[in-house]
């Protein structure tokens, strides 16, 4: 069966002409495109504003590079001209673009919207103005911090529904505030903002849908605001600055159920065939095993973390497995996400479609596992094919040293793994252990 193209001429048309943009203008026969240099942009998120910034490189669709600027980070992204004065910016691997048009003072507005199918009703509003350079506040009108917020931060959530715990480690200097909130499930990766008085504010835009934080520093120290996830919903938090504040152990939150010493399952492959850890291939191999969704930004920085690792240690017996649940149970949509991942980012390890993007299914479908509690979850089997370590959530560069302790273990356990003995060459060989109860 032939792989469904979901980026066609047909979809981008019918972009254009939403916005009313299709087609050549007698009136303007010259094309408009994004004026070069930094912009300063706003999205609209109810009655709330989200800015970001970006910079544009190149005078034409053919050449442009689109950079989301966030604190030290940099995404870069391609633009597209649709018509005489529109442009389509796909978020890389997310299913999810920026579509804007190019006014008559050279400002843009637009929407982010996604695009995956039966999805492509949630959009945001946004509006950009070229030249600003600014997050929150115009210069020269910054007004005194009444604390410095740097530091690690324990973050009290209040929803109906359970959220996991989180903590925010902040830098402060001046009006200038940037940081990242790390929970159980991964980070937000890096955020920018500022100090006004007693009041805060942080955002972040990197692809997936923009998120911010806001709030009030209260008169004893604690802070007091809300969360903005996008298109996702807004969560009331308080906050209080706790150095000794951890996170609960990601090596222990999943686990095999009692009786279990394997993993097992059997998935289809995008490149047409069954993805097993019974296959011969993965015999006698360490085998990292990731399950990921090309939706999950945190999953996409592990798998920026582990593909270049897998490409150098590849020849010392190691395997790896990507097992990919998506926004839409479809096979040959999978093919196209996943297979979008694998060619930015240079995957040669086998990439299996799992199902939708349920957490609940997930636990199905691994009976073995306890729970299934985040995307990105790395699973390190042994080459006896026993489960050695499972890691939930992943923490980003942005994170500092938990960053630099996840690599350091990772690297330490595989190097342990990678120098033990094959089953056939060891002097003592483990009965297999049973699957299931």
């Amino acid at each position: 069966m032939k792989t469904t193209n979901y980026l066609t001429k047909a979809k981008v048309l019918s972009i254009a002409l939403l916005l009313g943009t299709a087609g050549v203008s007698h009136a303007d026969p010259k094309p408009k495109f994004i004026k070069e240099g930094k912009w300063r942009g706003e999205f609209t998120v109810s009655e709330s504003k989200v800015p970001f910034n970006f910079e544009l490189k190149g005078k034409d669709a053919e050449h442009a590079v689109f950079t989301l600027i966030n604190g030290s980070r940099r995404d870069d992204f391609h633009v597209k001209s649709i018509g005489q004065d529109s442009v389509y910016i796909k978020m890389n691997t997310y299913d999810a673009a920026l579509v804007a048009k190019v006014e008559d003072d050279g400002s843009l507005t637009g929407e982010y919207r996604s695009l995956v199918p039966g999805f492509r009703g949630n959009s945001l509003p946004f509006k950009a103005e070229y030249g600003k350079t600014y997050r929150f506040v115009e210069p020269g009108k910054d007004v005194a911090p009444t604390a410095d917020l740097s530091g690690k931060w324990e973050i009290k959530t209040y929803s109906k529904e359970a959220v996991p715990a989180s903590i925010a480690l902040l830098k402060q200097k001046g009006n200038k505030l940037t940081g990242v909130v790390m929970t159980v499930v991964g980070d937000t990766r890096e955020l920018e903002g500022t100090v006004q008085g007693d009041e805060f504010a942080l955002s972040g835009f990197t692809g997936p849908s923009p998120f911010i934080i806001k709030g009030k520093i209260n008169a004893d120290g604690t802070l007091s605001g809300e969360q903005g996830f996008g298109i996702y919903k807004n969560l009331k938090f308080d906050a209080a600055k706790k150095a000794e504040v951890e996170l609960p152990d990601p090596y222990k939150l999943t686990f095999l159920k009692e009786g279990y010493k394997k993993l097992d399952f059997s998935f289809p492959g995008i490149d047409g065939k069954q993805v097993s850890l019974s296959d011969n291939k993965y015999k006698g191999k360490v085998v990292i095993v990731e399950i990921i969704g090309t939706w999950c930004p945190n999953c996409t920085d592990q798998t920026v973390f582990l593909s270049p690792w897998f490409n150098k240690n590849h020849n010392r017996g190691v395997e790896a497995i990507a097992l990919g649940f998506e926004q839409k149970d479809s096979l040959e949509y999978a093919k196209y996400t996943l297979g979008k991942l694998r060619d930015k980012y240079a995957i040669n390890y086998d990439i299996a479609f799992g199902g939708l993007a349920d957490k609940k299914l997930v636990s199905q479908k691994l009976p073995a596992l306890n729970k299934f509690i985040a995307f990105p979850t790395t699973i390190i089997i042994d080459r006896k094919g026993d489960v050695r370590e499972i890691y939930t959530g992943y923490t980003g560069t942005v994170t500092g040293k938990y960053h630099e302790d996840y690599e350091k273990k990772f690297n330490k356990l595989l190097d342990e793994l990678i120098a033990e003995p094959a089953p056939e060459t060891a002097a003592v060989v483990d009965q297999p252990a049973r699957q299931g109860k």
